[in-house]
Formats: C-alpha cells, structure tokens, sequence
C-alpha cells in the first residue's frame, strides 16, 4: 500500500504520482487528506502536508481529487487523515461523500473506538472501512477489545513513534505481529518505517500488507515522479 499526499507538491503532480505508483504494481493506496499538525507523522509526511496546503489544497479538492482517481485506476484507495477534518465537515456528510467519490476506507488515527461510536456508525452505514491502528504497546486485553471493531483489514505500527524513522524488523516485531494475528483473521498491514525489499521480504508470511509512505517521499524530492515508480517496483 502507498501513501500519498494530496496537493503535494501540487494535484496534478500527485495524479501523475499515483499513475506512476500503480503502474508500477501497488495494490492500493492511501490518500492523505492534508492537515495542519497530523500528529502521526514524522518530519517528511508534515512538510508534505504543509506545503500542499500552503498552495491551497484544501478538502474538496481532496474529494474532487479521490473521485478522478478512483474513476481512473482499478486499485482500491482510502483516505488517510485527521479527526478534526472529519468532526468539520460531519461524520455523516463526509462519509456519504466518500462513498460517492470510490473511497474504500479511512484511516483516521485519533480517534479510537470508544470516543468514536458515531464516527464508525456514519462509516460503516455509507460502506466505507474505518481502519483502527495496533501498536506494539498495545496490551493484550487492548488489543482483544479492537479486535471486536475491526473491518476492511488493521494498520499495525511497527514502532512506538512517528513516521519515517527506522524500524528494527526483528524477532521482537514478529512477535507482536504474532499477538495481532492471535486477535483477529483481518488482514494486517504494517506501516512506520517500511523502505527497502529486505523489509517487505521480512514481512512476507506475517502480514499481508506493507505501507510505504516516508521512503517513497524522500525518492520523489529528491528524484521525481518516476524515480517513484522505480523505486515501488524494487520492492516487489
């Protein structure tokens, strides 16, 4: 799965990121709605989103933006973003939009099932996934309780943290994998810190989804759109 920021470093450069991202074999995306302090994000990702909405991106060219590409490309995308763009324009109406424009699921990493009763009820009604996070800190009878909310697949983190910094793939990894498993027969998708094949080649057998966001951001700064599409195919 990829990540991507709307409106960076503008729209249509994001439309041309993501053609490139899926011809190059990606089999779905996120889609990140830009928000001022996106709190689960490292140095990388926040740039990203500050500078998308210095230029102005805003959330309905966000929806406008999520209705051409799942009109174009066959990949299931979701969004990605924050509580408060969610509590502004209103559980139900931005829900009921996103089904209208293609979008699968939400990830949403702020608002954990019990504070968000009416948030998974305006999800679940239009049959968009809300997508709940794990972490390794998550205590067994935490993660029991999750479990119980769970659809479309989870995101495990692979750290305690932000995005972008370096993961250690260890035995200690595997282990909480093997815990998020014993709760749940959802897929899983690991994110924070994925970057390189060796870790989707660890990952194989543990989950069935490896999220590469902040590595893939780098590549496009520093390289450009294709350098991106290069750079996804090597992980395969």
């Amino acid at each position: 799965m990829a990540h991507v920021v709307v409106g960076y470093p503008d729209l249509e450069t994001t439309f041309e990121l993501v053609k490139t991202i899926v011809s190059a074999g990606v089999d779905l995306m996120e889609l990140q709605i830009p928000f001022s302090e996106p709190i689960a994000d490292g140095p990388v990702i926040l740039k990203a989103n500050q500078s998308a909405l210095a230029a102005g991106t805003r959330v309905d060219d966000c929806f406008r933006f999520a209705h051409r590409v799942t009109q174009t490309f066959e990949i299931p995308f979701l969004f990605m973003t924050y509580y408060n763009i969610v509590f502004k324009r209103g559980e139900e109406r931005f829900f009921a939009e996103a089904k209208e424009v293609g979008i699968r699921g939400a990830i949403v990493p702020d608002i954990p099932p019990g504070e968000g009763e009416s948030y998974m009820a305006a999800a679940v009604s239009q049959g968009v996934d809300p997508i709940f996070i794990l972490s390794p800190t998550t205590t067994p009878d935490r993660l029991a309780y999750l479990a119980g909310f769970g659809r479309g697949f989870f995101y495990c983190v692979a750290r305690k943290g932000i995005t972008g910094a370096k993961t250690r793939f260890s035995s200690e990894l595997e282990e909480f994998l093997g815990r998020c498993r014993g709760v749940t027969q959802l897929p899983l998708a690991l994110g924070f810190g994925v970057s390189e094949k060796k870790d989707v080649d660890f990952l194989k057998g543990k989950v069935e989804v490896a999220v590469v966001g902040s590595q893939a951001l780098r590549v496009l700064n520093a390289s450009g759109v294709e350098a991106v599409g290069v750079f996804f195919r090597g992980l395969r």
